[in-house]
């Protein structure tokens, strides 16, 4: 029986037109060489161009940049932690409770995660500012990385570290030699994941940040609602050119990294 009925194929074509067709408009229209929005008139970068001399889209740019690589790095390396005290103990007093911490930003609405760190920061007295993004962006970007890290452990074969052991090795010295070169391809897709999220994240950055602290879609919606401009589509497809470039980066990542174990092991199988 053919399962790609004609319904299918329509349903399918009517699905991935719902969600790429508004951007792939966004692309076009970024070129349109003239200023409204909605009527073509010729092919031209020059708002590209004009996102150079843009000083205000420049300045919260550099904010986004910073906020993602800093926040994506902290977040990997204790969404790594998290997963590494998740999977190799099993039982301790409170797992319970820190796992649940561990994953509730995964369901928490952002306006609730906004508003708590919000409370949070006024209650400790921490003016906000950048300091206060990066870590508002840390507490939800984490519990990413501990799911994808997470996933790649339970299927960890804990037999090498052991032989490492056996030889000498001490725990720490294992984690760096044996285990991180393993799980790696799961900790960079974590932090591409990370980096992403932090990239555009909009609500809660509208929560945590302050003067000076400006990110670039905050900058983005303050201006879309008095308008839609060519330049704020020039801007808007340089961010989904990134954040397709990091997801295909690490997609090609974890594939090439998940056929060289398959081949490692069926080496390792037809040696034994």
């Amino acid at each position: 029986m053919n399962r790609w009925t004609s319904f299918n194929k329509f349903s399918i074509t009517l699905g991935f037109g719902f969600l790429y067709l508004p951007i792939l408009l966004l692309i076009v229209y970024s070129f349109n060489e003239s200023k409204l929005v909605t009527v073509w008139g010729g092919f031209s970068t020059k708002w590209y161009a004009s996102l150079l001399e843009n000083q205000a889209l420049k300045d919260a740019a550099w904010v986004t940049a910073r906020v993602a690589f800093t926040s994506a790095t902290i977040a990997t390396v204790l969404g790594t932690l998290a997963a590494l005290a998740l999977t190799r103990y099993t039982k301790f007093r409170g797992r319970f409770l820190f796992s649940g911490m561990i994953f509730a930003p995964l369901v928490m609405p952002d306006v609730i995660t906004g508003l708590s760190l919000l409370l949070f920061f006024v209650a400790v007295n921490l003016d906000r500012g950048i300091v206060t993004v990066i870590l508002a962006h840390i507490t939800f970007s984490m519990c990413y990385v501990a799911v994808v890290v997470q996933s790649r452990l339970l299927s960890f074969d804990r037999s090498i570290e052991e032989a490492a052991m056996d030889l000498g090795a001490t725990p720490a010295r294992t984690f760096l030699q044996v285990t991180l070169p393993v799980i790696a391809p799961a900790v960079v897709s974590g932090w591409m994941l990370a980096f992403t999220l932090s990239l555009d994240d909009l609500v809660i950055s509208s929560f945590a940040s302050g003067p000076g602290a400006t990110t670039l879609p905050m900058k983005i919606y303050s201006q879309v609602r008095l308008g839609v401009t060519p330049e704020i589509n020039a801007v808007s497809t340089i961010l989904v050119t990134i954040v397709t470039i990091g997801v295909i980066t690490a997609s090609i990542i974890t594939k090439r990294r998940e056929v060289q174990r398959q081949r490692d092991e069926q080496a390792a199988f037809a040696q034994g």
